[in-house]
């Protein structure tokens, strides 16, 4: 699952605090809420003060609870998402998390000040559809994770693909006219022609993720293996570990060449 687009500049973290602010990564401010209470309520019975463990151990109490061969196709579909905002620097990534109540959860903010054209749209949508492709490309098929809801990945990008073919003027067919997708909520069943079009973006957009991923695989498995051993990593650790993969890499081909 991908959030880019609802967070905002992430403050300084107190580096005491920081491992429970990437526990409680993907979770809602209710879900913590409910969490630390019941660890409160806990130590109450035990008749101690709660502690800085107790707190970590609730955040993290779900974790444990998913099977290894779940994480590890998690890790993947999320580091896919981490590995395309950044190559592509389309946005910052603060968090990347895996095995919590959502399943994963990448944290991100948009890069302000940019020209968006038709490319970086088209991009931004390769990034919401990276998950999907990195499931693809490491195992051969995608789970159902991508989709399922109004929240999901595919709901995204097919949100994104419309408006391109709808409002914004990147449309195949009058490119000039907008059309509110809120006002005709059903366009996409009534119009055949337009739902192909919004398809044929889609996989041009996937396309471009899964040659992106493909280009930068060891990268990506590097990503996924540390993210599935952390379960939580911090934005910072994600981009070094991206830039030493892909430097490896570059300088390993260039060796290579004749």
């Amino acid at each position: 699952m991908d959030n880019s687009h609802l967070l905002a500049a992430a403050p300084d973290v107190n580096p005491v605090l920081l491992p429970l602010a990437l526990a409680a990564a993907g979770s809602t401010g209710a879900d913590i809420e409910r969490l630390i209470r019941e660890a409160r309520q806990k130590a109450r019975r035990e008749k101690r003060q709660l502690t800085y463990s107790d707190i970590h151990a609730a955040l993290t109490a779900g974790q444990a609870a998913m099977p290894p061969d779940l994480v590890w196709r998690i890790a993947v579909h999320e580091a896919g998402h981490a590995l395309a905002w950044t190559a592509f620097d389309i946005a910052t990534v603060f968090t990347v998390t895996v095995g919590n109540g959502s399943g994963g959860y990448v944290e991100s903010e948009m890069r302000q000040g940019v020209v968006q054209t038709q490319s970086w749209f088209n991009q931004m949508i390769a990034c919401v559809l990276a998950g999907q492709a990195a499931e693809k490309l490491i195992f051969g098929e995608a789970g159902v994770g991508a989709g399922g809801s109004e929240r999901s990945d595919l709901a995204r990008a097919t949100k994104f693909a419309t408006d391109s073919e709808t409002n914004i003027g990147f449309g195949r067919v009058q490119p000039l006219l907008y059309r509110s997708l809120e006002e005709q909520p059903s366009m996409l069943s009534l119009d055949r022609q337009l739902a192909q079009h919004v398809h044929d973006r889609l996989e041009a957009a996937e396309r471009m993720a899964l040659e992106l991923l493909s280009q930068h695989q060891d990268a990506l498995l590097a990503l996924a293996t540390r993210l599935a051993e952390a379960k939580t990593l911090d934005g910072g650790e994600v981009r070094a570990l991206l830039v030493q993969e892909m430097n490896a890499a570059a300088t390993g081909s260039k060796k290579a060449a004749p």
